[in-house]
């Protein structure tokens, strides 16, 4: 009896001791000021693309005084644009409660949307943020999420235009995309049918959910002469670019992506905002809530840098001549 009440002593006193020893503990880690945020892409791990965003986002932070393993920690999380991935790694991430989560691109936001409402959000290339109901205004996001939009619709009119400019002899169009990765395709297809007339060019829609879907779009597509294919940027596409390249160029079939890292791959022509800096633009938004703003605050931002790519090469093997006046917009020519 006295050696188990002995016992039981020691273990209180033990227990006690541990208990206390607790919040000491706790106070060490949050008094060392590190802070943890998850960054969730629609890339592989090793793609270019995600790479530059990655440098991008730590040259962001850097500027606002953060530095990776010292004052911040940031767990990155690759998707490869698979949906069953992104919604996994979605919920692993709010489950270990991080300080703010990250995510690039529409599927990304919708999954942590549903995972939570509560843990900070700031997104990245995402469209059309209110009707898909991420934030109830661009000014006053009023939740957990805020952001930096991507595409500005009207610009999807001048994808018409570049491949008309590009390559004249185009008369039907087909805009490609993946309608699971891109809720926003009507908005897409809104802003092409109200293209002005004088271009000369019947439009229609690719919808594809696979590489199988791809080809066989395509192939039906270019059976008959003089069409162009846009190819919406979504995770999809972005992630199956090298599928798509590969049957444009075998059926010479002149194409205009967002993303330029497309055309630096071998891919024609592309115009869109420059990824990257919308990310290193994210950091400020990220800094600003870790130091205690609230995202509902916190005004959804547009792009403010655009690209125009030409790759030179290409377009000679498609049996193109790039005009001199497209020439001196572009922001990059590779020849």
């Amino acid at each position: 009896m006295q050696f188990d009440q002995l016992k039981r002593r020691e273990f209180i006193t033990l227990f006690g001791g541990m208990a206390a020893a607790w919040p000491l503990a706790l106070h060490a880690q949050q008094a060392t000021g590190v802070r943890r945020v998850a960054f969730l892409h629609p890339y592989a791990e090793n793609d270019p693309e995600v790479l530059a965003r990655i440098i991008a986002f730590r040259e962001g932070l850097n500027a606002l005084g953060w530095t990776e393993n010292r004052n911040i920690r940031i767990e990155h999380r690759y998707s490869g644009g698979d949906l069953g991935r992104i919604r996994a790694y979605a919920t692993e991430l709010v489950d270990s409660a991080p300080d703010l989560i990250v995510g690039s691109g529409t599927p990304i936001i919708a999954a942590l949307k549903q995972a939570t409402s509560t843990i900070p959000i700031v997104f990245n290339v995402v469209n059309d943020p209110v009707r898909l109901g991420f934030v109830a205004s661009l000014s006053r996001p009023g939740g957990n999420i805020t952001g930096f939009t991507f595409i500005d619709f009207p610009l999807i009119g001048k994808w018409l235009e570049m491949i008309k400019e590009i390559a004249p002899s185009v008369r039907r169009v087909t805009l490609m995309f993946n309608p699971d990765t891109t809720p926003f395709y009507p908005a897409f297809l809104r802003e092409l049918g109200a293209a002005p007339e004088t271009l000369a060019v019947e439009l229609s829609a690719s919808s594809v959910h696979d590489e199988a879907e791809v080809e066989a779009a395509i192939t039906a597509f270019t059976r008959e002469p003089g069409g162009g294919l846009i190819a919406a940027p979504d995770a999809f596409i972005n992630n199956h670019r090298r599928a798509i390249m590969v049957l444009t160029e075998r059926h010479r079939l002149p194409a205009i992506y967002g993303h330029r890292q497309f055309v630096t791959e071998g891919a024609l022509i592309s115009y869109g905002p420059d990824t990257p800096d919308i990310v290193r633009r994210s950091a400020a938004y990220v800094d600003s809530i870790l130091k205690g703003s609230k995202p509902a605050n916190l005004p959804v931002q547009a792009p403010t840098k655009y690209e125009l790519v030409i790759n030179v090469k290409t377009a000679k093997a498609l049996g193109l001549e790039v005009p001199p006046t497209l020439l001196a917009r572009a922001d990059e020519v590779i020849e």
